[in-house]
């Protein structure tokens, strides 16, 4: 759950002004590829975020990745957009990202700045995002060194079956930086589907689909898709 950017909440948020979940993970990427991925967690918990204001909204999430001897680390996004006005589906996005590891020591920090257009349905049971994005990643290791770079994003959300069923998710592209300097794009996208038990609690499950995001020193596959089962409560 490197990024869990539900834009469902925003759904809630159209009524409330703020939205708060936390949600527990069981990956099965290790079970998949035991190779590959021998060291990826088993379980993550996701503490998320959406809170409107006058002026545009705030959001942020942690995942938090466990092991049974060690948290073995803890990312962070957090993001503030400024809407352009009152009746504008635009808005101007400042994002923050980063995080420690347990063996890394931490993530590659990054600040991202950009316009985002923003959407919805006319009862709010369907929302919808786009960011075009400068990206500056910093160096934060002897390993990798400061770049620029551009991320486009896209998130939505969906309700349905009489909003007994969530769809939401995201799709991220963006560059990333070898080694030698050149470059390789990134693609990154994780869909959830959530059965909605009562107002609080769901069940369900998601699906990270990735290529170039994994790293994998074992052989040279790129593409991996990792799936998990879920629960969330929403406050």
């Amino acid at each position: 759950m490197k990024k869990i950017l539900t834009i469902a909440l925003m759904t809630v948020a159209a009524l409330t002004a703020q939205a708060q979940n936390i949600q527990l993970h069981y990956d099965f990427g290790r079970n998949i590829y035991p190779d590959e991925e021998d060291g990826r967690q088993k379980v993550t918990i996701t503490l998320e975020q959406f809170k409107a204001d006058q002026w545009g909204s705030w959001y942020y999430f942690v995942d938090i990745d466990l092991s049974r001897k060690e948290t073995k680390g803890a990312y962070t996004e957090i993001s503030r957009e400024f809407n352009f006005g009152k009746q504008s589906p635009f808005a101007a996005h400042v994002e923050y990202d980063g995080g420690l590891g347990s063996r890394s020591g931490s993530y590659q920090q990054a600040a991202l700045i950009g316009a985002a257009y923003n959407g919805h349905t006319s009862d709010f049971s369907t929302t919808w995002s786009v960011q075009l994005l400068y990206k500056r990643f910093f160096k934060s290791s002897d390993y990798n060194s400061a770049f620029n770079s551009a991320q486009l994003t896209g998130v939505w959300g969906t309700t349905f079956a009489k909003k007994k069923c969530t769809f939401s998710g995201f799709i991220d592209f963006w560059r990333e930086e070898k080694a030698n300097g050149h470059g390789k794009l990134v693609i990154l996208s994780e869909p959830q589907i959530w059965y909605n038990a009562t107002e609080h609690f769901s069940l369900g499950a998601e699906v990270e689909i990735s290529n170039n995001f994994i790293y994998n020193t074992f052989n040279d596959k790129t593409f991996f898709v990792n799936p998990t089962l879920a629960v969330k409560w929403n406050f």
